[in-house]
């Protein structure tokens, strides 16, 4: 209860926020202010860096895009191996561990054998420096929207709020299920199966 009472608290002081004029645009052609606002909150900017800062508002764009992603692909791994759900076979042969060994939560990363993690980083550095570079702002990497093109810049700047606004829940989405697990000791599987849906 005392944790809506603050977040309506913020939400109504942020709704009073004046509404910046800043506006960048990417190659997309479309106004990344305009992108990811919800009303009522319009922009929020709630340290001013749009007018302290205009010149990294891009980066911070693209970081916040990326880390929603991949926040997305863990929400969405995580729950799939929350229920069980496991590839068939070894996840590291050498040390004889099956992928149906993995335990669910966050203890199941410290059962990956070190030189899986190190595989595991060596293949981000690849996608973040070949495939996908942080430098490139836009967050079009010329994949288009699961395959397709989408040349209506209308349903273009939908998506992309979509893609914007989902990636931000996950985010908090992800560092909420990892805190949950930390409070009540139980993954999100057990929490569910055992109607303990609440650390309070």
């Amino acid at each position: 209860m005392k944790l809506a009472i603050i977040a309506s608290l913020f939400a109504s002081v942020a709704a009073f926020a004046p509404s910046h004029s800043v506006s960048k645009s990417t190659s997309l052609n479309v106004n990344e202010l305009e992108l990811g606002v919800t009303e009522p909150l319009g922009v929020f900017d709630p340290l001013g860096w749009l007018e302290s800062e205009p010149e990294a508002f891009e980066r911070r764009r693209a970081v916040e895009r990326k880390h929603g992603r991949v926040a997305m692909a863990a929400v969405l791994g995580n729950i799939v191996h929350n229920n069980h759900i496991v590839f068939d076979g070894y996840l590291s042969p050498s040390s004889n561990l099956k992928f149906s060994d993995v335990p669910t939560g966050v203890k199941g990363f410290f059962t990956i054998p070190t030189a899986g993690i190190a595989q595991i980083l060596a293949f981000f550095a690849l996608v973040e420096l070949a495939w996908m570079p942080a430098s490139k702002y836009d967050g079009d990497y010329g994949v288009g929207y699961f395959g397709t093109e989408i040349v209506d810049p209308d349903e273009k700047v939908r998506k992309l709020n979509v893609e914007l606004n989902n990636g931000r829940a996950a985010m908090l989405g992800i560092i909420g299920n990892f805190a949950s697990e930390a409070v009540t000791g139980q993954t999100m599987y057990e929490q569910y199966s055992t109607g303990h849906v609440t650390p309070f």
